[in-house]
């Protein structure tokens, strides 16, 4: 089924996305967004140490309820396949398994990496032995898990579309076929065995966010917070719900948390909605925009992390400063936390790990929402000076460590149980896509196009 095309609104999106996000986009996952700006004309400095009058409200503590808290984990278990964003359709992924010294399996070329004009915001998926990767400029692509032999690759953005940016998006898989999202408005399906396009359902407006699927249902969030659900077998679409809406956005968008007949789905302008699988019915809508943080970049609300759904709660974190835990079926409030991010946090039993915009690594008792530890990585190439912000990713929990990624071409393992950074990996090129894990490997994309798989 196609939905009538409005390319003046669709053209609009794409230039908002672009032009006015990007620099946060690549700096919020770990430098803060304005941590790189520096007057050229302050050459008169005053003597002594700068404090932020901000200090206070950013600082973030162990709490001191968590002093006696052990932090204990469920047991490593493996997974053959990593589907979609996030993993399973409800992202939580709880505890996966890598060899304790990983080394680089094989590298391939995925095609576009990111730039000016194209960043690539889909990690990699794995699916029937096979990894599957969107590049900058929706070239898909699949490759043999085992040997990294490139199987097929197909552009999926429509002939009249090829030379913009693919501006967010992603892919996932299910009884081998791919679903496919991005900047060109359309939900698409492939054949995941040869790349044949199946079927194409088009939108008013691009669609931002990795799609979901479960139990025969495609769902997916549009620029202007539309969320959809299509058909898995024809892309017939079967419900939208609109979500509030708002002038600035980051680049990429969250993919939609979906179990136990819920999707929960995040926007833009910083609502959580918990909406039925089968009509699109809002059973209840919270937000993560915090009231306490004065600095401007609270007046982006964003939500750009995936949601979690893990024991009958919901998990989230807006880019404004807060992070909450929401009853899936009440919609009440359960705790919150005052940690801004935009990178998804990763749950392991009664812990979640999370990633700050200030480069700080955060583990919470779920139970009670007490900061158990926090641990500053670094946040600039130049820490004395405070230049070349470094983005990081993450974390991922594999084998007792979480592993975050840098765009200083860095991949750190700290430990979950401390907060102390166990050992750094050298990477070929910068990277600022999460790490993701199946079959005891971890499959990395780097900023230069280049798939990696370390076991």
């Amino acid at each position: 089924m196609t939905l009538p095309r409005y390319s003046a609104l669709r053209r609009a999106a794409l230039k908002a996305v672009a032009t006015t996000v990007a620099g946060a986009a690549l700096t919020a996952c770990g430098g803060g967004p304005f941590g790189m700006f520096e007057s050229s004309k302050d050459k008169k400095k005053l003597q002594g140490t700068r404090i932020s009058v901000l200090a206070l409200e950013r600082d973030l503590r162990p709490s001191v309820e968590s002093v006696d808290t052990q932090v204990i984990l469920p047991r490593p278990e493996d997974s053959v396949n990593w589907p979609q964003s996030g993993g399973l359709s409800h992202h939580a992924m709880q505890h996966m398994i890598i060899a304790e010294n990983p080394r680089l399996a094989w590298r391939a070329n995925i095609g576009v990496g990111s730039g000016k004009r194209n960043r690539d915001l889909a990690a990699p998926i794995v699916g029937g032995g096979r990894v599957f990767t969107v590049d900058g400029k929706g070239r898909v692509c699949a490759f043999d898990a085992k040997s990294g032999r490139r199987l097929w690759s197909v552009v999926t953005p429509p002939k009249r579309e090829r030379d913009g940016a693919f501006l967010g998006g992603g892919i996932a898989f299910e009884e081998d076929r791919l679903f496919v999202t991005g900047g060109f408005a359309e939900i698409l399906a492939l054949n995941a065995t040869n790349g044949k396009v199946l079927w194409r359902t088009s939108f008013e407006s691009p669609i931002h966010s990795a799609p979901t699927v479960l139990g025969g249902r495609v769902f997916a969030v549009t620029v202007d917070n539309q969320a959809v659900a299509v058909a898995a077998i024809n892309g017939k679409v079967l419900w939208t719900y609109s979500g509030a809406s708002n002038q600035t956005i980051l680049l990429g968008g969250p993919a939609p948390a979906v179990d136990g007949g819920v999707a929960v789905t995040a926007f833009t302008s910083g609502e959580i909605a918990a909406l039925r699988v089968d009509t699109g019915a809002s059973l209840w809508s919270d937000n993560v925009i915090s009231v306490r943080r004065t600095e401007a970049a609270a007046n982006m609300p964003d939500v750009a992390g995936n949601p979690v759904i893990d024991r009958g709660r919901v998990y989230a974190v807006g880019h404004s400063g807060i992070l909450v835990a929401i009853d899936l079926r009440t919609g009440q409030r359960v705790w919150d936390a005052p940690i801004a991010g935009i990178c998804e946090p990763w749950i392991a039993g009664d812990f979640l790990f999370s990633l700050t915009l200030d480069a700080e690594l955060a583990c919470i008792d779920v139970r009670s929402g007490h900061i158990v530890w926090v641990t500053q990585i670094q946040r600039y190439k130049n820490e004395k000076d405070k230049k070349g912000p470094i983005v990081w990713s993450g974390p991922g929990l594999a084998s007792d460590r979480l592993i975050v990624v840098g765009s200083n071409g860095e991949a750190l393992s700290i430990s979950p149980y401390t907060g102390e950074v166990l050992s750094r990996l050298k990477l070929a090129a910068p990277a600022t896509l999460p790490p993701v894990f199946a079959d005891k490997t971890m499959y990395l994309i780097n900023d230069d196009g280049q798939l990696a798989a370390y076991r």
